[in-house]
């Protein structure tokens, strides 16, 4: 067996063909790490004690926020050590730490165990930043943007496959045999990239970086740049603030009769797969019609979904609505990267989408923390009121921007 997967990824092929292969297999298991948990993790912390209806949802919230607050932190630190140690290092880091993180999370005892390692597991992120860089790098340049546009659908395809394999797998086995599985399955991923993935490295020798101040000044407007790293940061935090609820939301609508975790990974992947097929076509009307246009009627649509979500009796229904929500989030997420993009020039646009990749990461942070506060002082069903406020904050926000945005353009 071992002789066959050898022979396969040395099978005549070039460096960053068989760097391809193992890195798209390891984001797709990585992607898949991070959103199988989903549908099922609140319910686990429900089997860690005995938990009122409030203090249940406030520690899904916390277990759900943990790992990107962690993330947002250490980010930094290991981009840097990356540049200076290589990126095949930080790959093997991060594999190895989630595989022992993801599985020890089947062991735990207590809710705090359970967020502790939550926590450990944000240290152990940047598994799928490091794969785009190292292919970036290893790869001929008339083969990169092929190269990297497929790295790019291993996690895609693995965050869309991981609610359904983990609802699966926990409905079938157990919460906790899902989480050894999971870290076996990183396990391989640890040992396919020692074996398999090759860096040429050369540590970055760079002049003395631009300061933010130096980088603001860059802007055209920067107030425009900041509002979409706002914008961005809510769309997250909209997203995300159903999170630690859902999977209740699920067993209360099916009123805790028939497999309840499965039903759960399928309502949480459908906006993911919505968002996968709507975003391209959207973004190309958005190039006929423009982008601000784009964004808000992403917004408008987003509010008419969010309402009717708390005012379901039929898990059907909800799953209906989600889909549309994705539909949504297919209009807004490209139009903020676009405008992003028109309005940095070339030589801050990687630090400016550093800065905004960290308003998503407090976005991925604050929204559970927000849905686990509003479901637990009122219900489950407020949660999407709270956000459909949210996205309505969102939009009046972005209208004023780009109204200055096209005022200051005018003068």
């Amino acid at each position: 067996m071992i002789s066959k997967i050898t022979n396969f990824f040395s099978k005549k092929r070039a460096p960053w063909e068989q760097n391809l292969i193992v890195l798209w297999f390891g984001t797709f298991m990585a992607g898949m790490a991070f959103s199988e948990v989903m549908p099922f993790l609140s319910l686990y912390v429900d089997t860690l004690g005995q938990f009122s209806k409030q203090q249940l949802t406030f520690y899904s919230g916390i277990t759900y926020s943990a790992t990107y607050l962690v993330t947002a932190l250490v980010s930094p630190i290991w981009g840097r050590l990356a540049d200076s140690k290589g990126r095949k290092l930080m790959i093997l880091r991060a594999s190895l730490g989630m595989a022992f993180v993801l599985g020890a999370m089947g062991f735990v005892q207590n809710v705090w165990q359970l967020i502790a390692l939550r926590m450990l597991q944000g240290v152990f992120s940047g598994y799928i930043s490091n794969s785009n860089a190292l292919l970036a790098t290893e790869t001929p340049k008339e083969k990169s943007g092929l190269a990297l546009g497929t790295l790019s659908t291993g996690y895609v395809s693995g965050n869309l496959i991981g609610p359904l394999l983990g609802g699966a797998l926990a409905e079938f086995f157990s919460y906790r045999v899902t989480f050894f599985i999971t870290g076996g399955l990183l396990l391989i991923v640890f040992f396919l990239s020692y074996f398999f993935v090759h860096e040429h490295f050369h540590p970055v020798k760079r002049a003395k970086p631009l300061s933010t101040k130096e980088v603001i000044g860059k802007l055209e407007n920067p107030k425009i740049v900041f509002g979409m790293f706002i914008t961005t940061m809510i769309i997250q935090a909209s997203n995300n603030s159903i999170t630690p609820i859902l999977s209740l939301y699920v067993r209360q609508l099916m009123h805790n009769i028939g497999p309840v975790t499965l039903v759960a990974g399928v309502i949480a992947a459908i906006p993911g797969i919505a968002t996968l097929f709507s975003a391209p076509r959207l973004g190309e009307v958005g190039d006929r019609i423009g982008t601000e246009k784009i964004l808000s009627i992403g917004f408008i649509f987003a509010i008419c979904m969010y309402i009717p979500m708390a005012f379901v009796h039929s898990v059907w229904l909800l799953g209906f609505f989600r889909f549309m929500v994705g539909i949504s989030d297919g209009a807004m997420l490209p139009a903020v990267q676009a405008i992003l993009s028109k309005r940095s020039p070339a030589e801050v646009t990687g630090r400016v989408f550093s800065w905004n990749q960290s308003f998503q990461a407090l976005g991925n942070m604050s929204g559970p923390l927000i849905g686990s506060a509003v479901s637990g002082a009122f219900d489950y069903g407020s949660v999407f009121i709270s956000t459909s406020i949210l996205v309505a904050i969102n939009f009046i926000l972005v209208q004023i921007n780009t109204h200055s945005d096209r005022h200051a353009r005018a003068n």
